[in-house]
């Protein structure tokens, strides 16, 4: 690396954390979070034809991990329809390696089925039905990732407590050393209580409360707090996690 890409990456690391202590841009940052939420933002954009239903700072965060890491394969739990497996596809594919996605929901709607199958990534894309804790999806997702060297995951179903720490036993294993285990949808934990209130989560039992109750007995993972302060904006707060060994 020549000296003036050097300093170029070391001024963008201590740029990245000094925001972590910018106490204004976070507090706005996290308005931000509030206030889009209630808009449903994330509703907003798609992914080459397919709503992807995300941040764009997580998918950006996203594309740099897939970059550096090269997965050859990334498993998904929540499929819907099928904007995040379609967008790490084309990821794969612009790397040129041999990756794939598999997505795993235990509903995935015929409407989305069929365009998904339809869709140009769908070469890089397999999808399985049935519940993420499954006897019989984990024991085909164990196999397939038997035959992969290089393994991320993402979690993203449902978002209860008691799912998400069980995905994270079962899944978290499969990520490969140096590797990412993200889960997303951590923000509710810092959202106002109530806010979901049609849904089986809320403040006090979430994919964050899940988070931190799995790393109290498991020392393999670190949260990359680097990717919350480079990002700020994001669903997955303390949810990109590091395997270390």
């Amino acid at each position: 690396m020549n000296k003036e890409l050097e300093i170029f990456y070391s001024q963008k690391e201590e740029s990245i954390e000094k925001q972590g202590t910018n106490t204004v841009l976070k507090t706005n940052a996290n308005a931000f979070m509030n206030d889009s939420i209630y808009s449903k933002y994330s509703y907003n954009f798609s992914w080459m034809g397919r709503p992807i239903i995300a941040y764009p700072q997580d998918m950006v965060a996203m594309q740099e991990l897939i970059w550096e890491i090269k997965p050859d394969l990334i498993i998904e739990t929540g499929v819907a329809h099928g904007g995040s497996i379609v967008y790490y596809a084309s990821i794969l594919e612009l790397i040129g390696e041999k990756g794939i996605v598999v997505g795993i929901d235990i509903d995935i709607r015929k409407h989305n089925r069929d365009l998904i199958e339809a869709h140009p990534m769908m070469k890089r894309i397999k999808l399985i039905e049935g519940s993420s804790t499954s006897d019989s999806v984990i024991n085909e997702v164990r196999k397939i990732a038997s035959e992969h060297k290089t393994i991320m995951i993402c979690l993203d179903s449902n978002h209860t407590h008691e799912h998400v720490l069980e995905e994270l036993k079962l899944y978290a294993p499969l990520t490969t050393i140096g590797s990412y285990c993200v889960v997303f949808d951590t923000i509710v934990e810092d959202l106002p209580k109530g806010l979901y209130n049609d849904r089986p989560w809320d403040v006090g039992a979430n994919p964050k409360t899940a988070v931190f109750e799995f790393l109290e007995s498991n020392d393999d993972f670190v949260i990359d707090k680097a990717v919350d302060n480079k990002i700020l904006i994001s669903v997955a707060p303390s949810g990109y996690l590091k395997r270390i060994k």
